[in-house]
């Protein structure tokens, strides 16, 4: 579970229920009342229902009789942003475009240091540099322009982005997502959650219809999602191994991450502002000087003849070429530490442009010295301004790494939410921007593996092979999924999604087929890397649906529960107890655990769950989904929150949101039993309570229960392996999910509650 910001933080609205309220709600006392309670409930709904024959209070009826208060979500969600107008909103997107000079655009802005120095270069001529500027300059056109800064930038979720924002977004959409389907059997029935029209195209029906489907489009976002975290490993190293910087300052780069994305951010974007501006100047110094024709290299024919010329030569040459558009990938990656609009303005703006000036001047003076390739930046440098071009550089490229160290935060972050990865802890480092986060656990991982790869790896070549395989894999997992946003969310015509589709996947496909030659001298790495995390993910994941199925089916029913508290040496002791549970209907086994060790039970009984739907945020008033068990004082409230929201039991006002839903919940009952044909005021509807005593009893034991003291239980599961059970679940939950259990960070730790006010309880999960 992620750290959470403060309520103000997360989207919300000026009002509960907007101009178009009164129309939405009934008249009708008790259901204005429901109205205004489920505008914080209606979120769940039927999506509570887990299992066919699954028992408990019936929370689907419940809904399913309220349904017309769905109607107000689109009322919640739109305009809930208080957007800037004019020129403030204008100056506040420049400013943040500058911002992203020193965390977005390290990697890619500084390319030009060793993209020629990885390739393997034989006697070239002006031919061949002609075709290597051309495929370069069409690289970024194509790949930086067309495809991230038009495209990919547009399929956010919500503000974030990266291959596991893709993925949740389909599953918004569409029913694709394996693990959400496995709990939920309504998911389609969530306005805000799926949003696709009917009727489907063939390839929803194919992705819902087949689980063999789903689990390859989870294991790409995932295989993405590793990937980038291997680029964060390789970004730094490859800098580190360029500039011949030494480890101790790469080891302060990763120390100051602690500090945040936003005071990074003014201490690097002054140096990449200087690089950006500096490298294009010196670039066009070269074009007038050396080759004032370079600009040629624009025209698609060079690109044809250099490869007609150089045939399997020029093909292996792409594993080189392809860096030049590496740290692309982090603009969408890094999406929610910014904005769209600042992304796009920083690289159309500054970023392209001195890129294109930058390798046109680099090839300018190759052209006129063919063996200088090995050192290709540092050579085109003029004399007089060597030594200030060198500060820059090596100030630039350690820069560099910080592009992809931020967006392994960012998508660590989302699949922790998602329950795809062990607990870890995250803060959150602005109170303005929601996505700017920092991963102590994750930075430090980080900068191990990095010293690690810096000392093992001794050449720079090596690197370079290795930064390619995970540059193109990742940008081909890009191209996979955002063509099926194409067809399912935004329901592109088919020309445009097969023109989109041919395009990216050829060029990119070509370039893998080029790096991967590169595996045995270096491209093996980024593979080792995502299998050591794909294996954390997937066990991860795992063990924890085993521990929710285990949950579900040994739930206590009702009968089983009266019967339990029935019994002379159980006692009902004052307090209030929030048991947490993993499923979203039924009481779980936790409760019966405790009742029979601990020979009591509190008053007032609320069982929670946190439920983290595939979205980036749950606006505040649709948080809460709370219902009656059918027993005296007992309560299941769902609390839900999206990847990007904060949470914390002790500092967010979470204990008395969950009590005030249950006190709604409560007084509700007594809308049920008035007549329905009667209009009461809702001064009038306070007093009735009054004529209703089980209402005013059970207000009356909220209250004193509340005032007795709060104790929040928690499971703490271990697997017991039988004889019967296979290989595969041994080793994925008796060994690798045991250790990532054991040594994650307690539940309590990340839900923030107080020590003195909690009970951790051992349970034994026998599969």
């Amino acid at each position: 579970m992620s750290a959470i910001l403060e309520e103000k933080d997360v989207e919300a609205g000026e009002s509960r229920f907007g101009k178009e309220a009164p129309k939405l709600c009934s008249k009708r006392p008790h259901e204005i009342l429901l109205c205004e309670m489920n505008m914080s409930n209606d979120i769940g709904g039927s999506a509570a229902m887990e299992e066919d024959g699954a028992e408990g209070g019936d929370m689907k009826t419940f809904i399913s009789n309220y349904h017309e208060v769905s109607c107000v979500t689109d009322v919640c969600e739109n305009g809930d942003k208080e957007k800037p107008e004019g020129s403030e909103s204008r100056w506040k997107e420049v400013v943040l475009a500058y911002q992203t000079l020193g965390v977005v655009f390290g990697g890619l802005a500084t390319s030009p240091l060793y993209v020629y120095p990885s390739m393997n270069l034989k006697s070239p001529d002006e031919e061949d540099y002609l075709g290597i500027l051309s495929l370069m300059l069409w690289t970024l056109s194509m790949i930086g322009v067309v495809k991230y800064v038009c495209l990919a930038l547009r399929a956010d979720d919500r503000g974030e982005g990266g291959t596991f924002a893709l993925y949740s977004l389909l599953c918004r959409h569409a029913k694709v997502g394996q693990q959400f389907e496995r709990h939920f059997e309504s998911e389609e029935k969530l306005s805000h959650l799926s949003k696709s029209s009917h009727p489907h195209s063939s390839i929803v029906h194919f992705f819902e219809g087949s689980i063999i489907a789903k689990r390859v489009l989870l294991f790409i976002a995932m295989l993405g999602t590793c990937m980038l975290i291997g680029d964060g490993i390789l970004t730094p190293a490859i800098s580190d191994a360029v500039v011949a910087l030494s480890a101790g300052t790469l080891f302060m780069l990763f120390l100051v991450q602690r500090f945040g994305t936003s005071r990074v951010s003014f201490l690097f974007s002054p140096i990449m502002l200087a690089w950006v501006i500096t490298t294009p100047l010196v670039g066009v110094y070269s074009i007038i000087v050396h080759y004032q024709g370079v600009l040629k290299a624009f025209s698609p024919y060079y690109i044809f003849h250099f490869f007609s010329k150089n045939g399997k030569e020029g093909w292996l040459m792409l594993a080189g070429a392809v860096l030049c558009i590496t740290g692309a990938e982090a603009m969408f990656a890094d999406l929610g530490h910014f904005s769209k609009a600042s992304i796009q303005i920083a690289f159309l703006c500054t970023v392209y442009p001195s890129l294109i000036l930058t390798y046109a001047g680099q090839t300018a003076y190759l052209i006129k010295n063919p063996q200088d390739h090995a050192d290709g930046f540092y050579k085109f440098v003029p004399n007089a301004v060597y030594w200030p071009m060198f500060v820059v550089s090596t100030l630039a490229a350690i820069v560099a790494s910080q592009s992809l160290i931020s967006a392994s935060f960012s998508v660590i972050k989302q699949s922790v939410a998602l329950d795809y990865f062990p607990r870890v802890k995250l803060v959150h480092t602005s109170q303005y921007k929601e996505g700017q986060i920092y991963c102590p656990e994750i930075n430090y991982i980080l900068m191990f593996l990095c010293l690690a790869v810096i000392l093992g790896f001794h050449s720079g070549n090596q690197l370079g092979n290795a930064f390619g395989v995970v540059v193109i894999m990742v940008m081909l997992i890009t191209t996979v999924l955002l063509t099926l946003v194409m067809i399912i969310v935004w329901k592109a015509p088919l020309p445009v999604v097969l023109v989109f589709c041919a395009c990216f996947s050829i060029m990119e496909g070509i370039y893998l087929s080029s790096v991967l030659t590169k595996v045995p001298q270096g491209g093996w790495l980024p593979f080792a890397v995502s299998i050591v995390f794909a294996v954390i993910m997937i066990s991860w994941n795992y063990g924890r649906q085993k521990e929710i199925e285990y949950e579900v089916k040994n739930n206590i029913d009702l009968d089983s529960l009266d019967t339990l508290l029935s019994d002379q040496g159980i006692q009902r002791v004052p307090g209030l107890c929030f048991f947490y549970s993993h499923i979203l209907h039924g009481v779980p086994p936790i409760v019966g655990h405790y009742v029979k060790n601990v020979g009591s039970l509190h008053k007032v009984v609320v069982i929670i769950t946190l439920r983290y739907v595939p979205v980036k945020t749950i606006l505040p008033e649709k948080r809460f989904l709370v219902d009656g068990l059918g027993y005296k004082g007992v309560y299941r409230c769902i609390a839900q929150y999206g990847y990007s929201d904060s949470f914390s039991i002790e500092g967010d006002g979470f204990m008395d949101q969950v009590i005030n839903s249950v006190e709604l919940y409560i007084k509700s009952s007594v809308g049920e039993q008035v007549d329905k044909s009667t209009y009461l005021s809702n001064l009038a509807l306070e007093n009735s309570i009054s004529s209703f005593p089980s209402v005013q009893e059970n207000i009356s034991d909220l209250e004193n229960a509340k005032r007795a003291g709060v104790v929040h239980v928690v499971g703490k599961a271990r697997f017991q392996i039988g004889k019967g059970i296979g290989w595969f679940d041994r080793i994925l939950l008796g060994k690798i999910y045991k250790v990532l259990h054991r040594n994650c960070r307690s539940s309590m730790a990340v839900f923030k509650v107080p020590p003195r006010s909690y009970v951790e309880i051992g349970m034994i999960y026998e599969i």
